[in-house]
C-alpha cells in the first residue's frame, strides 16, 4: 500500500481531523540519512506530523517548516511539507544509540530532550508566519499538541508512531491529528476527551490492519465522520544538479574564480535528502563563462 493521508470532518464539522500512513516515506528517510532506530522514530514522527500540518494549507506554493532545536543527542530535526503531500526532513545527528525507555520503547523523548519547536508557514506574504513553544516532552506528538493549544488556540490531539523491524527497517509509521473547532459543543468535547483516553497506539492499530480511514472511524464512532480528501504522500526533495548549478552561478565570478584556482572539485550536499553533487573545475569554468 502506498502512503497517503486523509482529511476529514466529523460531528457536523465541529471536529477537523487528519490521519496518515507513512511507512514508505519514513523508510526512505531512514535509508537516505542512515538513521539509527531511535532517530528513525524521531524523524519519522516529525515527518508524519509535518505532512498532516502541511495538509492544512491552501495554496499550491505554501510551504510549512517544523524545526526542533534541542539539547538531546539528536541536536535538532527539520521537516518541510507542502499542501500536496510532499515532505522531506533531516536530523542533525543521524546515529544515536540509547537504551530503551522504561516502557521498553525507543526513547525518543531522551533523544530529543529539552528545546524549542518552531513552526514556520510561508504563504507568499511579505513575512512568513512563525510560532514557537518550549518542548514539553520531546516525544513530538505531545509537543505538537501543546503547540496548537498555545500558539494557535486550537484544542488538538496528536498521535504519532514509528515501529521498527528487528533488522531496523520501518514496519509501521503514521499518526492522526484531531482538532476541535471553535463551535464544538461541550457534549462533543466531553465524549471525545473520554474516547481518546483509551485509544491504542497508532502503530498497534496499523499492525492489527487498520487504515487511516478505519482508524478515524473507530476513534470517532458516532460522530458521523466524513472523509473529504485522500492525498498521496511521499518523501520528496526538489533539489537537482541544475538547481545546485544555479546556486553556484549566484556566487558570482569572483567567488567562482577563487574556487577554480583551488583546482579541486566542489562538493555540495543537500541536507534534506542527503544527495551529493560534485562539480569539476571544467564545469566551474563553464559556469563562470556563462555569466555576463
Amino acid at each position: 500500500m502506498s502512503d497517503y493521508m486523509i482529511r476529514a470532518v466529523a460531528a457536523g464539522e465541529q471536529i477537523r481531523c487528519f490521519a496518515i500512513n507513512s511507512r514508505e516515506l519514513v523508510e526512505e528517510a531512514r535509508c537516505r540519512h542512515n538513521t539509527s532506530p531511535v532517530i528513525t522514530a524521531a524523524l519519522g514522527r516529525l515527518l508524519s506530523g509535518g505532512a498532516m500540518m502541511g495538509g492544512m494549507m491552501k495554496g499550491e506554493k505554501d510551504l510549512l517548516t517544523v524545526k526542533i532545536d534541542c539539547s538531546g543527542p539528536v541536536k535538532g530535526i527539520t521537516v518541510t511539507a507542502d499542501a500536496k503531500g510532499n515532505v522531506k526532513g533531516f536530523p542533525l545527528v543521524p546515529q544515536v544509540s540509547l537504551p530503551a525507555s522504561s516502557a521498553g520503547k525507543l526513547d525518543v523523548g531522551r533523544a530529543v530532550d529539552l528545546g524549542v519547536l518552531t513552526v514556520i508557514r510561508d504563504m507568499g506574504l511579505k513575512e512568513p508566519y512563525s510560532g514557537s513553544i518550549n518542548l514539553v516532552s520531546g516525544e513530538i506528538a505531545e509537543d505538537l499538541t501543546y503547540y496548537y493549544a498555545v500558539s494557535e488556540q486550537t484544542p488538538s490531539s496528536v498521535a504519532l508512531g514509528v515501529l521498527m523491524n528487528k533488522d531496523n527497517t520501518v514496519r509501521e509509521s503514521g499518526g492522526y491529528m484531531i482538532q476541535l473547532m471553535p463551535d464544538a459543543s461541550e457534549e462533543v468535547i466531553t465524549v471525545l476527551e473520554e474516547r481518546l483516553k483509551n485509544i491504542e497506539p497508532v502503530t498497534t492499530m496499523y499492525t492489527k490492519g487498520y487504515t487511516p480511514e478505519s482508524m478515524l472511524e473507530y476513534i470517532l464512532e458516532g460522530f458521523d465522520l466524513e472523509i473529504t480528501e485522500r492525498i498521496p504522500v511521499r518523501f520528496h526533495c526538489g533539489c537537482s544538479r541544475e538547481r545546485v548549478r544555479k546556486a553556484l552561478a549566484a556566487l558570482g565570478k569572483k567567488e567562482l574564480e577563487s574556487l577554480i584556482e583551488e583546482g579541486t572539485p566542489v562538493e555540495m550536499n543537500c541536507h534534506f535528502c542527503n544527495s551529493d553533487y560534485s562539480f569539476e573545475t571544467e564545469e566551474l569554468i563553464e559556469i563562470k563563462n556563462s555569466l555576463k
